[in-house]
């Protein structure tokens, strides 16, 4: 028999694998609304967006874009979009007026990933979807800045991605993952809500998990994650006080844990997980992050005035020295932006010193770089070559 025959339960002779795999393949039924999530991949834009009354909108490069066709009406609307929705997705909508799924349209003969959030608006329905990038792109794809790298080489620990909704996150750690799947033998455990890049196994024994197609729920799934022997896990957003608690107890008991949060800046963070928490659990909590969390980055995505590329991330990234965790086991969070900003030396950045590097590499304007610095006075010294950091305040 060969390698790619199993034997089959029913008559005992030889059944070829691909023809049993192709028995419970199904080919998914073209649907009407796909012509627009093609003209979004075709264009190159970031995101759908579909509202009754208006035509199909797109993102592009950061501004949004009408297509070129009449207003949506809510019959059309309801016939275009309700056919997306499996009946767990369904169910959710209908329970909570909104639902979050992962959705595919083959363009070209290449399958497109996209994350959907289906809402309801004044009683009508509408849809606002982010385009995954089907290649994962490495460091220097996504301007990363090379200290990111290192972030990938504890044993143990968790490693946060901060930022707002559409600043990259998801994109830096499938980056930061794949990175680690090209040139380690590690199993990697991915538990999301919903799949947003899948990938393609080099050295690394890859497993993803999507909540409510592969297991019922977070919790569900941490638990088991735990028992499937996985070197790094990725726990997806930290977005209640259990999903913390699971992944910092997985960073404790020897697991290299990559997740996102909602939060501006890297030193902001450390409120943001606080407010999950009642005020009395606090001191344990940041005991928990002082001693197992590596690095907190947070991003923000600028438009590039370099040919051929959309957008860049301005980063700001706090890893977790020795000063570092004293000020957090002590409470001195206003401290933390100096200690970054002393701590260069050791791969820290502010966003001063991030823009300023977009700014000399030409990727970024001038312009941009002010509009969002936190400190423009800071960043005005910083073009001009003098570092505004304070030594001794610490």
């Amino acid at each position: 028999m060969s390698s790619t025959e199993t034997p089959s339960s029913e008559t005992g002779k030889p059944v070829d694998a691909a023809d049993l795999a192709s028995r419970f393949t199904v080919k998914r039924v073209e649907r009407e609304v796909d012509r627009y999530f093609r003209a979004l991949v075709k264009m190159q834009g970031s995101d759908l967006h579909m509202k009754v009354g208006r035509p199909p909108i797109i993102r592009l490069h950061g501004s949004l874009k009408e297509l070129n066709r009449g207003p949506i009406d809510n019959e059309e609307m309801c016939r275009l979009l309700f056919p997306m929705m499996n009946d767990k997705a369904r169910a959710t909508f209908d329970k909570e007026g909104g639902a979050d799924f992962a959705y595919t349209v083959d363009v070209d003969g290449v399958e497109w990933r996209f994350r959907v959030n289906m809402l309801q608006q004044l009683g009508r329905p509408g849809l606002v979807a982010r385009r995954v990038n089907n290649k994962i792109p490495d460091f220097r794809g996504l301007y990363l800045p090379d200290v990111m790298g290192s972030l990938c080489d504890f044993d143990q620990g968790m490693v946060l991605l901060a930022g707002v909704t559409g600043s990259g996150k998801s994109t830096t750690i499938a980056s930061m993952l794949d990175y680690i799947n090209r040139r380690e033998a590690v199993h990697i455990l991915t538990l999301e809500d919903p799949i947003e890049f899948v990938f393609t196994e080099d050295k690394a024994l890859i497993n993803q998990r999507e909540v409510g197609i592969d297991v019922k729920d977070f919790g569900i799934g941490m638990k088991h994650a735990v028992r499937e022997d996985p070197d790094i896990i990725l726990v997806g957003e930290m977005r209640d006080e259990e999903t913390f608690m699971t992944a910092i107890h997985a960073a404790e008991t020897g697991h290299l844990v990559f997740g996102t949060i909602h939060a501006s800046s890297a030193p902001s963070t450390i409120g943001r997980i606080l407010d999950l928490f009642p005020e009395d659990l606090h001191p344990a909590i940041r005991s928990a992050i002082a001693f197992n969390m590596k690095a907190i980055v947070a991003q923000k995505l600028l438009p590039s005035i370099k040919e051929g590329v959309g957008r860049v991330p301005t980063c700001e990234i706090m890893t977790f020295n020795p000063t570092i965790r004293k000020l957090i086991l002590e409470g001195k969070d206003e401290k933390l932006a100096d200690a970054i900003r002393i701590g260069e030396e050791e791969g820290m950045q502010d966003f001063t010193k991030s823009l300023k590097d977009l700014v000399d590499k030409e990727l970024i304007d001038r312009p941009t770089a002010f509009q969002v610095a936190p400190n423009k006075e800071a960043l005005k010294m910083r073009l001009k070559g003098i570092n505004v950091s304070q030594p001794g305040i610490l």
